[in-house]
C-alpha cells in the first residue's frame, strides 16, 4: 500500500475557491465514508482547516486512486472537476510524507509556524479513527508528523519567528483603528470554537476593556466567556433587545472577530447600518466560507481583515524568518529519510517471519522423524539434539535476517526481501498472512 496525498490550500487556489469549498464537520465525515468504500483506497484522512482541504489516503493503483479522490472532493465541496481539478496537487509516498510533515510544521500555513495546525492535525486523525477510515499506516504517519510539529518548534527559533492566524489578523485590526493594542477596546467574539478561543485568549492577555461572546449555542458562549471575564450573549442579540439582552454588542464594538464557520453571512451592511454605529470598526473574519459580508468595506470607518489579509501579511512575516525556516526544512527532510528507512525496514518484517515459521516447521518435521528413528534414545539426549538443532538453525538465520533488515532501509531495499523470498522459496500466501495479522494488530491513540 502507498500514500497519497491530494489537496487544494491558499497556495494553489484563489480565496473564493477555497470559501466554496469549505468542508463542515459533517460534510468530512460523508467525504471519509464515501472514500473508505472506494475500491481503490484503503485508508483515509481528512485535514479541513481555513487554509487547506486535504486528503491523506492508502492506496494501491496510483491513478485509479487520484481521479476516485478526485471526483469525490468535487462531490462533496459542489465544485466541478473542470474547475476544481487545476487548482489540486497530489503527492505521492515520500513526497506526500514529505508534505504531510511541512503542514504539521506550519511551513504551509497562511502565517509560518503557526502551532494550530498540530491541534488540527489531530483533530483529523481522531474523526478518521471514530469513523474507522484510518488504519496503521495512516495512524503512525500522522502521529510521526505530530511529532516532527513538535519538534520543529522545539528544536528551532521557529516559536520566535511564527505567529499564529489570530495574532497577525489582531496586529493588521489594531493598525486599522490606529492603536497599539486592544487597551481600552470593547470587542465582540463571535463564535466559540478553538479560534475565537484563542482570539479571547490573545485580546485578554493583552488588556482588551470589554468583551462580549455571541454565539449559536449559549452554553458554549457562556464558558468562553467566563473564561476570561466576558459577558455572552445569543448570536441573534447582536442587535439588542432580543430574549431579555439589552447589550446592543455589535454597535458598542470597537473590534469583532468573526469565526463561526456558519453557511451565511454572520455580519452585513445592514446589521451595522442598523446597530448605528458611529464609531471606527474592525472587522477581523476567520472564518471560511466568511462570515462578514464584502459590502461591508464600503462603509465609512470600517476595517476589514479577512484571511486574504491575514496571507498577505504571513508572507511577508516569513520573509524575515529564512533562517528558522530553512532550519525546519532540513529537519523535515531528515525525518522523511528516517521514516522511510523505518517504512522500508517494516516491509520486510513479514518476510522475515516467513522466513523463521518456515524454518520452524522443517526442524520440527525433521525431529519428528529422528524420533521415529532413535525409539531408544533417552529423553535427556533427545532433549539436547533438540535444542541443537534449532540453535544451529538460529545461528544461520540469524546473519541474513538482520542483514537484510539492514539493507531494506536503504532507497531501493525491498528487493532483498524479494531475494530472500526467492532464495528459500517462500510461499507469497504466507508472507501475506504475516502482512495482514500485523496490520490487523492495535493502534496507538492520538498523541496529545
Amino acid at each position: 500500500m502507498s500514500l497519497l496525498a491530494v489537496g487544494l490550500s491558499h497556495r494553489s487556489a484563489p480565496h473564493a475557491l477555497l470559501e466554496r469549498a469549505a468542508l463542515s464537520t459533517e460534510r468530512t465525515g460523508k467525504l471519509l465514508a464515501d472514500l473508505a468504500a472506494s475500491p481503490n483506497v484503503h485508508e483515509a484522512a481528512a485535514l479541513a482547516t481555513c487554509n487547506r482541504i486535504e486528503v491523506y489516503a492508502g492506496v494501491d493503483k496510483f491513478h485509479a486512486a487520484v481521479t476516485e479522490v478526485t471526483e469525490l472532493l468535487s462531490v462533496h465541496t459542489g465544485i466541478a472537476p473542470a474547475e476544481l481539478t487545476p487548482h489540486l496537487y497530489v503527492h505521492y509516498d515520500g513526497r506526500a510524507v514529505q508534505h504531510l510533515f511541512t503542514v504539521a510544521c506550519g511551513l504551509d500555513s497562511m502565517v509560518v509556524g503557526e502551532p494550530q495546525i498540530l491541534g488540527q492535525l489531530r483533530t483529523a486523525l481522531a474523526t478518521a479513527q471514530e469513523l474507522g477510515t484510518a488504519g496503521r499506516a495512516l495512524n503512525d504517519l500522522v502521529q510521526q508528523s505530530l511529532r516532527v510539529g513538535k519538534r520543529a518548534h522545539s528544536e528551532t527559533g521557529l516559536d520566535r519567528a511564527g505567529q499564529s492566524v489570530v495574532s497577525v489578523a489582531l496586529d493588521a485590526a489594531y493598525r486599522g483603528l490606529g492603536v497599539p493594542g486592544p487597551e481600552g477596546l470593547r470587542a465582540l467574539i463571535i463564535g466559540a470554537g478553538s479560534m475565537a478561543a484563542l482570539a479571547a485568549a490573545s485580546l485578554n492577555r493583552a488588556g482588551v476593556r470589554h468583551m462580549v461572546v455571541a454565539n449559536r449555542t449559549q452554553e458554549r458562549a457562556e464558558h468562553l466567556a467566563a473564561q476570561y471575564g466576558g459577558v455572552a450573549v445569543p448570536i441573534d442579540a447582536l442587535l439588542g433587545s432580543k430574549n431579555g439582552y439589552s447589550v446592543p454588542a455589535l454597535g458598542e464594538a470597537d473590534l469583532v472577530v468573526a469565526c463561526t464557520g456558519a453557511p451565511g453571512y454572520v455580519i452585513t451592511a445592514e446589521m451595522l447600518t442598523r446597530s448605528a454605529h458611529s464609531h471606527p470598526l474592525a472587522l477581523v473574519d476567520l472564518a471560511l466560507p466568511r462570515d462578514v459580508d464584502p459590502a461591508v468595506r464600503a462603509l465609512p470607518g470600517v476595517h476589514v481583515i479577512d484571511l486574504e489579509r491575514v496571507a498577505e501579511d504571513g508572507s511577508a512575516q516569513a520573509a524575515g524568518a529564512a533562517q528558522e525556516i530553512a532550519a525546519v526544512r532540513e529537519l523535515v527532510l531528515a525525518e522523511v529519510e528516517a521514516y522511510g528507512a523505518a517504512q522500508r525496514g517494516q516491509a520486510v518484517a513479514p518476510t522475515v517471519a516467513a522466513l523463521r515459521v518456515m524454518a520452524a516447521d522443517v526442524v520440527r518435521a525433521e525431529l519428528e522423524r529422528l524420533r521415529g528413528k532413535t525409539p531408544g534414545l533417552s529423553d535427556k539426549d533427545r532433549a539436547e539434539v533438540e535444542q541443537t538443532v534449532r540453535r544451529v538453525v538460529d545461528k544461520l538465520l540469524h546473519v541474513p535476517t538482520v542483514r537484510v533488515k539492514q539493507l531494506a532501509g536503504a532507497p531501493g531495499g525491498s528487493s532483498y526481501a524479494e531475494a530472500l523470498r526467492e532464495l528459500f522459496g517462500l510461499d507469497p500466501a504466507s508472507v501475506e498472512a504475516v502482512s495482514a495479522a500485523n496490520a490487523a494488530g492495535p493502534m496507538n491513540e492520538v498523541s496529545a
